[in-house]
């Protein structure tokens, strides 16, 4: 054989085995056996369980977010009423304070003891009491310092009065009490 016929047997079992091996991935290709079918029907089935459990946790998550907003709501449900009927309770109880002789005035009095008597137990009802502070160590939590008066009796930080009364709804404060501390 000459070169040149030996060069083309060789370019020939080269193509040949090039086909046979494109071929082969072909096969391999087409035909995956069943051992990975199943792995990957495996992965794909984990996948899809691990999904479910991830979806049924944040439901469940968004579910007790979502009752204890409406808890909060619910039990928090007057704070915006309270805060706005607080200025007048404060002005009737100043009008409650009022001396006079005058029967006519007298009467007017009674009614407002009776409408603040009622008006209060409105707010009692909902949840919302005053905060008791008078003759007690100032707490920072429920009172707010106006002023300080060194007195003679009194030991240091003891309100000595009361300026405006402070009240709470249920455990919450709607308006801290404002008060006069002994230095």
């Amino acid at each position: 054989m000459s070169k040149e016929e030996n060069k083309e047997v060789k370019e020939e079992v080269v193509e040949e085995v090039a086909e046979e091996t494109a071929e082969d991935v072909v096969e391999e290709k087409k035909k995956p056996d069943s051992d990975e079918i199943i792995e990957g029907l495996k992965a794909e089935l984990d996948k899809a369980k691990n999904d479910v459990a991830r979806a049924y946790a944040d439901t469940e998550n968004m579910k007790k977010r979502l009752q204890k907003d409406a808890d909060t709501a619910r039990k928090y449900r007057f704070q915006q009423p309270a805060t706005e009927i607080l200025p007048i309770l404060d002005s009737m109880e100043m009008a409650l304070k009022v001396q006079t002789e005058d029967e006519v005035i007298k009467n007017y009095v009674k009614g407002f003891e009776m409408i603040h008597k009622q008006l209060k137990g409105v707010l009692e009802k909902e949840g919302v009491q005053e905060i008791d502070v008078a003759d007690k160590p100032f707490d920072h939590n429920t009172m707010q310092a106006l002023m300080q008066e060194k007195k003679e009796g009194v030991e240091s930080g003891m309100v000595i009065e009361v300026l405006q009364k402070g009240y709470m709804l249920k455990d919450r404060i709607l308006r801290p009490a404002l008060v006069k501390v002994s230095e």
